[in-house]
């Protein structure tokens, strides 16, 4: 990603997007620890039966929540949004039943769509921070970080009232620095297992079948709402799914009765 914060088009945006995936896929360095929903999620009920629930941990799953011990769950996360497609997006969820999480982009999305941020929040979604101008983090010195992460932070309280407490690294980039502010800034970190790379196909059909390739349980899927091809595929997404026994739920609802702890990085 660009080392300034100047604004990009979405044609390059799109183009970097898909040159960092390749890298990111072919290297496959990574310089973390990860926890998996499921065993964050057992980890919390084991310190509930054993009496020491404390800190990241409730014990119990909270009142209505879906039991993904017994439920065969999966959460649907779009990253760099709102967009222009956003409001067809919400639409879909709201039919369908769907919440979902959604990893925000601040500039040029977040201080152009106010509205829509306000309305992504609704409905029982999450809203998540995916930096404010999609620097690779890795790259940056921790008070750049900061930068980074407190203004979409800061912008997001001010539309909602309500701060994120999730975060995904631009390119799932994280490391040991990255993670420590994290944790001071009360972020927990989610990657995914699931992608249909759709920065670099307006194909619908492809993107369906891509998603489905690799859905798996306490899965989490990765799509963007800003790109042409994505939306239109979410409803056959979600029915065929749905068809193979998934429940749709937010990244906390998968790692209830588990709290996202700060800094932690989770990833299926």
């Amino acid at each position: 990603m660009p080392k300034t914060p100047r604004p990009l088009r979405r044609t390059a945006l799109t183009a970097v997007l898909a040159a960092a995936a390749m890298a990111f896929s072919l290297t496959g360095c990574a310089t973390y620890d990860a926890q998996s929903p499921k065993s964050a999620r057992e980890a919390a009920y084991k310190a509930a039966d054993d009496g020491k629930a404390g800190a990241g941990s409730q014990g119990a799953l909270p009142a209505g929540a879906v039991d993904c011990r017994k439920a065969k769950c999966i959460a649907l996360t779009f990253d760099a949004g709102p967009s222009e497609h956003t409001p067809a997006l919400l639409k879909i969820l709201a039919e369908k039943k769907v919440r979902v999480t959604f990893f925000l982009l601040g500039h040029n999305h977040v201080d152009k769509y106010p509205d829509l941020v306000r309305q992504m929040g609704q409905n029982g979604n999450v809203l998540g921070n995916h930096t404010w101008t999609h620097r690779r983090l890795t790259d940056l010195k921790p008070d750049e970080i900061r930068t980074e992460l407190n203004h979409l932070d800061d912008q997001v309280e001010k539309l909602t009232g309500r701060r994120p407490t999730l975060m995904r690294p631009p390119q799932g980039r994280t490391d040991k620095k990255v993670s420590k502010v994290c944790k001071e800034l009360g972020l927990a970190q989610v990657l995914w297992n699931d992608t249909a790379s759709d920065y670099a196909t307006t194909d619908s059909a492809l993107i369906h079948k891509r998603i489905l390739k690799d859905a798996e349980r306490d899965g989490i899927i990765l799509l963007h709402d800003l790109y042409k091809g994505t939306v239109p595929a979410v409803p056959g997404i979600i029915d065929a799914l749905r068809a193979q026994g998934y429940t749709f739920v937010t990244v906390p609802e998968l790692l209830a009765p588990a709290a996202p702890e700060p800094g932690k990085v989770y990833r299926p």
